[in-house]
């Protein structure tokens, strides 16, 4: 698929998949015409691209992330000391945001609880 139906199925505009290409996150193949020609599993690593951004997660974790994420692969060759140690400070706020957001909407629950009963 071409960028701007890539772009139409995930949400993300052209230029931020151009973005994720130049980062290394997303390669598709070129045509003759030079036109970017993407396949259909881009569509869900684009999704867990945008997911990842939208947590906070730097695009130069991110490329660390997604082979584990989706192909299985371990560790990959760049992986440095300081990326490790940057995981595991990424690991603890990501972990202390779930935490926030399961008793945002353990509150959500209880206020719908509460008002159920006053109907």
């Amino acid at each position: 698929m071409r960028i701007g139906q890539l772009a139409e199925r995930t949400g993300a505009s052209p230029r931020q998949l151009r973005y994720y290409e130049q980062q290394g996150l997303i390669s598709p193949l070129r045509q003759v015409n030079g036109y970017r020609d993407f396949d259909e599993a881009v569509v869900e690593r684009v999704h867990s691209i945008m997911q990842l951004l939208e947590a906070g997660v730097p695009t130069r974790l991110i490329k660390v992330l997604l082979p584990c994420m989706r192909d299985g692969q371990r560790r990959p060759d760049f992986l440095t000391g300081d990326m490790l140690r940057e995981l595991e400070q990424l690991h603890g706020r990501l972990s202390a945001r779930v935490d926030c957001l399961a008793e945002h909407r353990d509150a959500v629950r209880r206020f719908l609880d509460e008002t159920e009963t006053w109907g």
